[in-house]
Protein backbone atom coordinates (compact mmCIF):
# COMPACT_ATOMS: atom_id res chain seq x y z
CA UNK A 1 0.00 0.00 0.00
CA UNK A 2 1.34 3.43 -0.96
CA UNK A 3 1.55 6.24 1.57
CA UNK A 4 -1.16 8.90 1.05
CA UNK A 5 1.40 11.57 0.11
CA UNK A 6 2.78 9.52 -2.78
CA UNK A 7 -0.29 10.15 -4.92
CA UNK A 8 0.74 13.83 -5.04
CA UNK A 9 4.41 13.16 -5.80
CA UNK A 10 6.00 14.87 -8.79
CA UNK A 11 7.75 11.59 -9.65
CA UNK A 12 4.50 9.67 -10.02
CA UNK A 13 4.45 8.11 -13.47
CA UNK A 14 8.08 8.90 -14.28
CA UNK A 15 10.65 6.23 -15.06
CA UNK A 16 11.84 4.98 -11.64
CA UNK A 17 15.37 4.49 -13.00
CA UNK A 18 15.78 8.28 -12.88
CA UNK A 19 15.74 7.99 -9.08
CA UNK A 20 18.34 5.22 -8.91
CA UNK A 21 21.44 6.79 -10.47
CA UNK A 22 24.71 4.87 -10.58
CA UNK A 23 26.53 7.63 -8.68
CA UNK A 24 25.60 10.62 -6.54
CA UNK A 25 26.93 12.86 -9.31
CA UNK A 26 24.27 11.49 -11.67
CA UNK A 27 21.44 12.32 -9.26
CA UNK A 28 20.82 15.86 -10.53
CA UNK A 29 17.86 14.94 -12.76
CA UNK A 30 16.10 13.22 -9.88
CA UNK A 31 16.89 16.07 -7.51
CA UNK A 32 15.41 18.56 -9.98
CA UNK A 33 12.14 16.62 -9.98
CA UNK A 34 12.18 16.49 -6.17
CA UNK A 35 12.87 20.22 -5.90
CA UNK A 36 9.52 20.95 -7.56
CA UNK A 37 7.61 18.30 -5.63
CA UNK A 38 4.81 19.32 -3.23
CA UNK A 39 5.50 16.32 -0.96
CA UNK A 40 9.30 16.42 -0.92
CA UNK A 41 9.51 16.62 2.87
CA UNK A 42 7.12 13.70 3.40
CA UNK A 43 9.09 11.62 0.91
CA UNK A 44 12.39 12.39 2.63
CA UNK A 45 10.99 11.52 6.06
CA UNK A 46 9.55 8.29 4.67
CA UNK A 47 12.99 7.29 3.38
CA UNK A 48 14.74 8.24 6.61
CA UNK A 49 12.23 6.40 8.81
CA UNK A 50 12.46 3.26 6.69
CA UNK A 51 16.23 3.51 6.21
CA UNK A 52 15.98 3.39 2.42
CA UNK A 53 19.46 2.49 1.21
CA UNK A 54 19.05 3.13 -2.48
CA UNK A 55 17.89 5.92 -4.69
CA UNK A 56 17.00 9.56 -4.40
CA UNK A 57 14.15 10.21 -1.98
CA UNK A 58 12.91 13.67 -1.10
CA UNK A 59 15.79 15.18 -3.04
CA UNK A 60 18.48 13.36 -1.05
CA UNK A 61 20.80 10.53 -2.02
CA UNK A 62 21.60 7.73 0.39
CA UNK A 63 24.80 9.50 1.44
CA UNK A 64 22.90 12.73 2.08
CA UNK A 65 20.21 10.93 4.08
CA UNK A 66 22.92 9.33 6.23
CA UNK A 67 24.31 12.80 6.97
CA UNK A 68 20.84 14.00 7.95
CA UNK A 69 20.42 11.03 10.30
CA UNK A 70 23.82 11.65 11.92
CA UNK A 71 23.10 15.38 12.31
CA UNK A 72 19.74 14.64 13.96
CA UNK A 73 21.38 12.16 16.35
CA UNK A 74 23.99 14.76 17.35
CA UNK A 75 21.29 17.38 17.88
CA UNK A 76 19.26 15.00 20.05
CA UNK A 77 22.35 14.08 22.06
CA UNK A 78 23.19 17.75 22.63
CA UNK A 79 19.60 18.54 23.59
CA UNK A 80 19.53 15.61 26.03
CA UNK A 81 22.88 16.61 27.52
CA UNK A 82 21.66 20.18 27.93
CA UNK A 83 18.45 19.04 29.60
CA UNK A 84 20.42 16.95 32.09
CA UNK A 85 22.70 19.85 33.00
CA UNK A 86 19.85 21.97 34.38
Amino acid sequence: MEPDWSTQAACRGLDPLIFYPATDEEAEVAKAVCAACPVQEECLEHAIERREHNGVWGGATERERQRIIRRRRRQRALANAGAGAV
